[in-house]
């Protein structure tokens, strides 16, 4: 679940990075690659945020450049800070965030940990711990995804018909605890088994709409809501740089049978097939086509209504921009999204994106896709870290039926 606007992780970036070494002596390893060092150059005479945070704090003039051009082997980065956030189904929040960046070796990715603290306006609760662990020469990379939420939000029905009018709050507190192992097969291309649980409980209608049988009645409603099962994943991803791509191509599937075996009260499998590319256009540009395709499909059986495909409901709650968390909810789902993202200015500092995209659900009835849901909009960029290429991006998306909204990330939305 997206961490409210986001807006702590930039505040943590900006003021409040340390090291704390390990207990061993660092390792420096070389950039032999000749093109990481000319693009390195060129990031050098960019600007971003913390040039800018630099200037003003110590009154230093000029862009900041790569320090070493190396990884620290063995030396771990931990930041901590709180600040504040928003987004359409939490409203304002207040928050408390910490992460770490180390390589367990000195051929591996970056490793990463994150979690946060936070407490909204609503009264919903969210706590992530999230990790991404990368062993020697990248042969494994082990994820985990845990998450408590006490979470009162907005449910607006099944299927495509509904109206914004429709919509009512259900209140639930969930825990989440997602772990998978994927081992590399060759280069860019991981597979691997995981292992899912998701625990619903104190389900609970708040203000239903009078004299009428809500879809969640319909479609079943009790206390308590339990998935387990096992995932078996497939990922491919060439892109250079994840966070923000200027070209490549990422593939991930993920099969999830719930078996009755693994505590379901009934089996019930689901399938998730997430397909992005990346263009250079013009292709002598830092502009870049985006395209994201992204199915979530209930292959057989019932799956618990909060367990449902629905929009936002991926795991970093970005699809359906125009549209609030939820707004949509269905057996099936199907969605894509285009976006071209330029530069505005020449030092990298700003740029903008233009955006489209379109969701459909299927109906409970007919469990057919009968109606789709279009969204657009626009976008700044705004270069927080040059060499990471991170941005904070900052978006007015628009749905149909007077539907619309701020978002805000930090990093691209995919």
């Amino acid at each position: 679940m997206k961490i409210t606007i986001q807006l702590a992780a930039i505040i943590l970036w900006l003021f409040s990075s340390q090291s704390t070494r390990a207990q061993v002596d660092d390792h420096a390893v070389p950039v032999n690659d000749s093109i990481a060092k000319a693009r390195t150059a060129k990031y050098n005479n960019e600007f971003d945020l913390i040039d800018g945070v630099t200037d003003l704090i110590h009154n230093k003039k000029g862009k900041r450049a790569d320090d070493t051009g190396v990884k620290q082997y063995n030396k771990v980065h931990i930041s901590g800070v709180p600040a504040a956030g928003y987004t359409l189904q939490t409203g304002f929040a207040g928050l408390l965030v910490a992460n770490a960046a180390f390589y367990t070796r000195p051929d591996a990715n970056t490793s990463t940990v994150l979690t946060s603290f936070t407490y909204t306006v609503r009264n919903q609760i969210i706590v992530p711990v999230q990790t991404s662990i990368w062993t020697k020469s990248n042969k494994y990379n082990i994820i985990v995804d845990w998450r408590y939420l006490k979470f009162p939000s907005y449910t607006y029905g099944l299927g495509g018909y509904n109206s914004i009018n429709d919509g009512y709050l259900i209140d639930y507190s969930a825990i989440r605890l997602h772990q998978t192992l994927l081992r590399e097969l060759a280069e860019d291309m991981y597979a691997g088994i995981g292992y899912n649980m998701d625990y619903f409980y104190g389900i609970e209608e708040l203000n239903p709409p009078a004299g009428k049988v809500t879809d969640l009645q319909s479609y079943g409603i009790s206390k308590n809501e339990f998935a387990s099962g096992l995932t078996f994943n497939f990922l491919y991803d060439n892109r250079k740089n994840p966070i923000n791509p200027e070209k490549g191509n990422f593939v991930n599937v993920v099969y999830r049978p719930n078996l009755t075996n693994f505590g379901n009260t009934a089996t019930w499998r689901s399938l998730v097939i997430d397909l992005r590319k990346y263009i250079k256009f013009p292709n002598n540009s830092d502009n870049v086509l985006a395209f994201w395709s992204y199915e979530w499909l209930t292959v057989s059986g019932k799956a618990p209504y909060l367990m449902l495909p629905n929009t936002g409901g991926d795991p970093y709650s970005n699809t359906g921009r125009g549209y609030i968390q939820g707004r949509y909810r269905g057996g099936n789902m199907a969605y894509l999204e285009g976006e071209y993202r330029f530069r505005i200015t020449n030092n990298g500092l700003l740029g903008g994106v233009v955006f489209a995209n379109a969701q459909s659900f299927t109906e409970q009835a007919s469990n057919s896709f009968e109606t789709v849901a279009p969204g657009y909009g626009a976008g700044l960029r705004v270069k927080l870290n040059k060499f990471s290429r991170t941005n904070v991006a900052i978006d007015y998306g628009f749905g149909s039926h007077g539907s619309g909204g701020l978002f805000v990330n930090l990093g691209e939305v995919f």
